[in-house]
């Protein structure tokens, strides 16, 4: 530190001061990230038994690094998968839990030029450990989105939405006017699919499964139609309501699908690939009801159909950062609109055990659980 002599008036010699220290001692505690709160796991099992909340200290924040204060995440499935050690690509134990998330710009590294305190950012594409207060990384994991968004759908935005909108767009080419079939329809992905289609003018069939003996806090089939068809669906049908000789002749005026979803496996993968037209693709993103995907020898020789299968978190790692951001730039600018909207419960962190045995299905059907910290 230089002092200006010019201005100096004394009549005695001044005591050494080490301004040098002062000023090491100073950079370094106003780099360094505030202590965390965080949700640990030390080894792999079911989540409500192997995860804790511990506190972390806060480390330095380099010159390239930004410090953000989350300001909420979600519990997805996958993360759950994670911790239970079965999903293929997971982190190793002890690990923080979550996978996406949105919080607030806290302080920034001194060569970090792109984000100022108070930016409101993502991970992108999504990184592990977003179940914390704080965190710590190389500018180039953030991406800054629209403080004008409601915090729930910035913090699931990456995921299910996105995932949602590669398929409509990366599989295969659709037109307006085109239509496509789901099952999972009631899905955070299927209600996306639903209205992304809808906003480009693209027709949707959808396939919910049976209610006769709805669990608790699952809403009647006729509540769930008419939800869906508030969001743009075309048609929607339960399995039983298809175990008909054609199905296409329920379709009306609606052309036969090019493209079906499926993300439930069974019988509801059949239901879809029998709707498909002549030459279409059937894509499989999951496999909730745990039972393989079937296909008839005539579906391949004389309908022709493909079948393919999707996974995010692969087309993430082919050097997709910049497409992923423009995407989710859309997305967020749908909700924005009103345009794209999902049922949500924001928890507060405290609350985190609860959250998980909702996450988790203890209590009965429930909307997306988002942690707010």
């Amino acid at each position: 530190m230089r002092i200006m002599t010019s201005y100096l008036r004394v009549q005695k010699p001044l005591p050494f001061i080490n301004f040098k220290s002062i000023t090491r001692a100073f950079s370094v505690a106003a780099t360094k990230s505030p202590p965390s709160k965080a949700i640990i796991y030390s080894t792999h099992g079911e989540p409500n038994a192997v995860t804790k909340l511990v506190s972390v200290p806060g480390i330095e924040v380099k010159e390239n690094e930004v410090c953000v204060k989350m300001l909420a995440a979600p519990i997805n499935p996958s993360d759950i998968n994670r911790i239970q050690g079965v999903y293929p690509v997971r982190p190793e134990p002890p690990a923080v839990g979550g996978y996406e998330g949105v919080g607030e710009v806290y302080s920034v590294g001194s060569a970090v030029h792109s984000f100022s305190p108070g930016d409101w950012v993502i991970p992108s594409p999504p990184s592990f450990g977003t179940w914390q207060t704080y965190i710590v990384e190389d500018h180039n994991v953030w991406h800054k989105v629209d403080k004008g968004v409601p915090m729930e759908y910035a913090a699931t935005i990456t995921v299910n939405p996105l995932t949602a909108l590669l398929m409509l767009e990366d599989c295969i080419t659709l037109n307006s006017g085109d239509t496509i079939v789901q099952n999972g329809a009631t899905s955070m992905v299927g209600q996306c699919v639903i209205q992304i289609a809808k906003s480009r003018g693209i027709r949707n069939i959808n396939i919910i499964r049976d209610s006769a003996n709805p669990s608790p806090g699952r809403a009647g089939v006729d509540e769930v139609k008419e939800r869906l068809k508030n969001l743009g669906a075309d048609e929607v049908f339960t399995e039983n309501e298809l175990e008909v000789k054609n199905v296409k002749s329920l379709l009306g005026d609606i052309p036969e699908p090019v493209l079906g979803f499926n993300c439930v496996g069974g019988n509801a993968a059949s239901l879809v690939l029998k709707f498909l037209r002549h030459g279409g693709t059937m894509v499989t993103y999951g496999g909730m009801s745990k039972k393989p995907v079937t296909v008839s020898t005539s579906s391949f020789i004389f309908k022709e159909l493909s079948l393919r299968g999707f996974w995010l978190q692969k087309w993430l790692g082919k050097d997709k950062a910049e497409e992923s951001r423009g995407m989710i730039d859309r997305l967020l600018a749908l909700v924005k609109d009103g345009k794209l909207k999902y049922k949500m419960e924001l928890a507060p962190f405290e609350d985190f055990n609860t959250a998980l045995d909702k996450a988790l299905g203890k209590h009965g059907s429930q909307p997306k659980q988002v942690i707010k910290f």
